[in-house]
């Protein structure tokens, strides 16, 4: 099993920074894909941004040029960098990883609790 852990959410202005983090651990061979998810109260759930096991990365329209994905394979641990936040940032921000916990095993999807981030205007 594997457990994905967020940190860093919280209450914050308009044009603000927060910086997410996801912490991996369990049993992890390796970590392919990484990732940001969000879902606004009544809305549907949706990709911020993901980072695969290269490096290449790849962010949804309304967060190009604010928000920065990252990783640190050492760690099993995925970072994001929010800037310039605005009030329809707001939402449960969930990481997930695609993972394979053995050698021989093949890929699993893993979802952490979600951490709130509110954006004040």
């Amino acid at each position: 099993q594997v457990q994905l852990v967020e940190s860093g959410g919280g209450l914050v202005q308009f044009g603000g920074s927060l910086r997410l983090s996801c912490a991996a651990s369990g049993s992890i061979f390796s970590i392919h894909t990484m990732a940001w998810y969000r879902q606004a109260p009544g809305k549907q759930r949706e990709l911020v941004a993901i980072i695969i096991i290269g490096g290449s990365s790849n962010y949804a329209d309304s967060v190009k040029g604010r928000f920065t994905i990252s990783r640190d394979n050492a760690k099993n641990t995925v970072y994001l960098q929010m800037n310039n936040l605005k009030p329809e940032d707001s939402a449960v921000y969930y990481c997930y990883a695609v993972v394979r916990e053995r050698v021989e095993a093949g890929f699993r999807n893993y979802w952490g609790q979600g951490t709130q981030v509110t954006v004040s205007s």
